[in-house]
């Protein structure tokens, strides 16, 4: 992955003075899985271009990998990592430019405050987002932007068009601020860090964007995707970016509403400890347990006397671990508890010999045509006694104003279901699976269209 920066400033050759790497050098500095090499393919008094090339090891990285019962998946060997702005390039941008992006130059300090234009080209950008999020993003920034998009396959034209994006940018602004827009947006549209996100990440952000993101219209959305969606994280970065605004914000909310209200995924966690508790069960899967709440409030009861999460996601297992503080446990409570990577659509010998399962707020990410191999794992594979589902009931949706038509409430939803096709689901896995399942709407429940979510509990007959 390569990045260039050109200026037309005058004298152009400052640009190395600002980032501290001569013209005439070319450097190498080694990153996490590989290295970065600065040079310059042109360094003129009228035009000066630095280039960043990053070069990661795929097979490096995945040596460097801990994975839950070292279970290493193609997609740790093979990726766009190497070939596409990420996380990754934030990361060398940090360790190659540091002094530019903190805005220090010692040589020349006039420089740092010293608007200049800047020309940026990214060959290859990964968006994950709606149609014109490039625009959206970069545009209130003061950026001209021209982005090509790349077709999946430049023989099979039908095959349609790729989310990766050449890109350049031209502005005329600090080097600083230009760094730091970078460092920060650049994960944000790839949506994917690969690296564990701490609250650490709310010190970094607020130090790189605190200037600018709190005046973005669209902080929220950067916010929350450079925070990895992690709410809690992000509701205490907006914070800190806009203190006014939340404290008005806080006291509107102090006087509508005095009491603390649950919120909806408490209520779902909440739900389903209190149906595997009634259920008799000892041993408990929680299926799709992401950073493992649920398994946090199970381990809390002694009647589970062994508790088993599983995710497809390493970097949510690493959370878990984490909030878990799995490494901190004494032996007997390890001996509750374990923590795996794995997919819900393939027979898992893991997985057998449990008496219940919790799967909350999960199948919604599974595409429809794959529900029948969840299916044949869950309820005839695995097949324990009870199984807890929940799942939004999409009928209420018309109760979130942020939600436009057919909009998702989560943009890695494949569908969300009314009430109706949730029961016609489950009759179905009923008759086919020999269970009998009990409906129950959860949350705030309206007369007009049910709860926000739904939860199925399927017994065994």
């Amino acid at each position: 992955m390569i990045l260039k920066i050109t200026t037309t400033h005058q004298p152009a050759t400052d640009l190395g003075y600002l980032l501290h790497k001569h013209p005439a050098k070319v450097q190498t500095f080694d990153i996490s899985g590989g290295n970065v090499v600065v040079f310059y393919p042109e360094a003129k008094e009228e035009r000066c271009t630095v280039a960043m090339l990053m070069q990661l090891d795929s097979i490096d990285l995945v040596r460097k990998l801990k994975t839950p019962g070292n279970s290493l998946m193609l997609q740790h060997y093979v990726n766009d990592r190497p070939y596409t702005a990420s996380s990754f390039t934030s990361v060398a941008i940090a360790k190659v430019f540091s002094s530019a992006l903190n805005g220090t130059c010692k040589d020349r300090p006039e420089l740092i405050d010293q608007p200049m234009p800047f020309e940026v080209n990214i060959p290859a950008i990964k968006v994950s987002g709606q149609e014109g999020l490039l625009e959206d993003i970069f545009e209130p920034l003061g950026y001209e932007i021209t982005a090509t998009q790349h077709p999946l396959d430049e023989v099979h034209a039908e095959w349609g068009m790729s989310n990766y994006y050449s890109l350049t940018l031209k502005n005329t602004l600090t080097l600083k601020d230009l760094l730091s827009h970078l460092y920060v947006l650049i994960p944000v549209f790839d949506n994917n860090k690969h690296h564990y996100i701490s609250r650490n990440e709310i010190d970094k952000l607020i130090n790189k964007a605190g200037d600018w993101l709190q005046h973005h219209p669209n902080k929220e959305f950067i916010t929350r995707r450079y925070l990895g969606h992690i709410s809690s994280l992000a509701k205490t970065a907006l914070t800190r970016l806009i203190p006014e605004e939340n404290e008005i914000e806080a006291a509107e909310k102090e006087v509508v509403e005095p009491e603390k209200k649950v919120r909806l995924h408490q209520v779902r966690l909440n739900a389903a400890l209190e149906q595997l508790k009634q259920s008799g069960a000892k041993r408990i899967l929680d299926l799709g347990c992401g950073e493992g709440r649920l398994i946090r409030m199970l381990l809390k009861e002694r009647q589970f006397e062994k508790i088993l999460g599983m995710d497809v996601s390493y970097r949510e297992l690493l959370k878990a671990k984490d909030r878990l503080y799995y490494d901190q446990m004494s032996p007997r409570q390890k001996e509750r508890i374990g923590i795996i990577q794995g997919s819900l659509m393939y027979k898992d010998a893991r997985l057998k010999d449990y008496d219940a399962a919790a799967v909350v707020e999960v199948i919604e990410h599974m595409d429809e045509d794959r529900l029948d191999s969840f299916e044949q794992v869950l309820f005839d594979y695995i097949k324990p006694e009870t199984v807890v589902i929940t799942t939004p009931n999409s009928e209420y949706n018309v109760n979130y104003e942020f939600l436009e038509d057919d909009n998702f409430r989560h943009d890695d939803h494949r569908f969300e279901w009314t009430r109706a096709e949730f029961k016609s689901w489950a009759d179905k896995v009923c008759e086919q699976f020999d269970y009998q399942v009990n409906i129950q709407m959860l949350g705030d429940v309206d007369e007009a269209v049910g709860g926000p979510s739904q939860m199925g509990v399927f017994t065994k007959k």
